[in-house]
């Protein structure tokens, strides 16, 4: 595009709508939009054409498959399964294996270690070691035109994203909030685990990505979403409509800075300007949220590896706190936990493609605080056993997600001060 002038010539033109119908006319089935961008864009075919010949003859391929391969000055990102989540609210994990089994691939049965996800290929597929309704495939693996995708009975979705509605385990009747919902994965996960019991409030500013997303919720199944178009910290927590919210999900804009992609070397990470613009806005909804009367407990995540929008938004709001809301120990036998800056930041989630074998992710799950001597199960830390057997367990049927173990055990309030 720089080498076309696409953007100098068409200066009403948005950077990330330009590359979009850049890929779609160069290297996708064509241009689908109609009016006055396609139109646009068409104008330049001839030069973007060029550039692209330019291109190849430059890194001395011969087709566009070929400018996949590492070039000099760009970093290759190691290579990450494709994860296909089970969408329960259509059908179950043992009739996805079966229809696979029969379009000729070979199910390797649960993971026992995380190391085997590397070792797929061909048409192998493993259950994840942690997340109970997650298939692994080899990468590069595309079902996007599968009819199980289609008709909304997989979603294709990177395990870390799992991980926040997996984590928030929300029971079924429960009132829930996703505040940045779009678009809308994390928002369908919720609707699974709720099995459609109960209500989702889901808030978006972006009235085109919350469209897409009424559609995508649509082929899933979802009927317990209400869509707003609204910005999240315009919400009144004392409304009395979300007097009984008592989970939130909250995964706000970020640098994007864990996404798995080929990153020219000189591109490198986010300005200091604007991580700290996003921390402000992250502390900010954060901070809000817990300020609904009925919540018990959130989960807030990022697609960064930035230590300003992880760590620091989280301790920030729980020293601004007190001792109302405390972390919970997550997957403690998860490989990568949040950096130690501060006391208990060890309790946090971490995934990056080298260690955990997904995108960049950050997870941090709060819980209102109890009294000391309440045993309200809510204020429970879960075991280490019980968290990380409780894919296990709902495969068997006794329950889902972290949270499942509390119905048969009760623990004694355990704090991060």
């Amino acid at each position: 595009m720089d080498g076309a002038a696409l953007l100098k010539a068409e200066k009403k033109l948005p950077p990330y709508l330009a590359k979009v119908l850049v890929y779609d006319l160069l290297f996708g089935k064509g241009l689908k939009c109609g009016g006055r961008w396609k139109v646009l864009v068409l104008k330049h075919r001839a030069r973007l054409q060029a550039e692209l010949a330019r291109l190849k003859v430059h890194r001395k391929v011969s087709c566009n498959e070929d400018l996949l391969a590492p070039a000099e000055g760009v970093i290759q990102a190691p290579q990450v399964p494709r994860y296909v989540r089970v969408n329960t609210l259509k059908t179950c994990k043992d009739d996805v294996v079966d229809y696979f089994k029969r379009q000729g691939y070979s199910y390797l049965g649960r993971a026992a270690r995380m190391e085997e996800l590397s070792s797929l290929s061909g048409k192998q597929f493993l259950l994840d070691p942690h997340l109970p309704e997650l298939l692994v495939f080899p990468p590069q693996t595309d079902f996007h035109e599968n009819r199980l995708y289609v008709a909304g009975h997989i979603i294709l979705q990177d395990k870390a994203s799992c991980l926040p509605a997996f984590l928030l385990s929300p029971p079924s009747g429960s009132h829930v909030i996703d505040a940045c919902a779009a678009p809308g994965n994390k928002t369908s996960h919720v609707a699974a685990i709720l099995k459609n019991k109960g209500q989702i409030f889901a808030f978006d500013l972006d009235p085109n990505r919350l469209a897409t997303m009424s559609t995508m919720l649509v082929r899933a199944g979802a009927s317990c979403c209400e869509l707003a178009n609204q910005d999240f910290l315009t919400v009144d927590p004392s409304d009395p409509k979300y007097s009984h919210v008592t989970y939130i999900l909250l995964d706000p804009s970020c640098s994007g800075s864990g996404m798995v992609k080929r990153l020219p070397a000189e591109e490198g990470a986010p300005s200091s300007e604007r991580l700290r613009a996003l921390a402000r806005f992250q502390r900010k909804a954060l901070t809000h949220a817990l300020r609904f009367p009925a919540l018990q407990r959130l989960a807030y995540s990022t697609c960064s590896v930035q230590q300003e929008e992880n760590e620091d938004v989280v301790w920030d709001v729980l020293q601004e706190h007190g001792t109302a809301f405390r972390l919970v120990n997550l997957l403690p036998s998860w490989p990568q936990r949040g950096l130690a800056t501060f006391p208990g930041a060890e309790c946090c989630l971490r995934a990056c493609p080298a260690a955990t074998l997904t995108n960049g992710f950050f997870v941090a799950v709060l819980e209102r605080q109890q009294e000391c001597n309440s045993q309200d199960s809510s204020s429970s830390l879960p075991a280490e056993a019980d968290v990380d057997s409780g894919a296990e367990r709902s495969q068997n049927g006794e329950g889902r997600g972290p949270h499942a173990a509390r119905k048969k055990r009760r623990k004694k309030s355990q704090c991060v001060k």
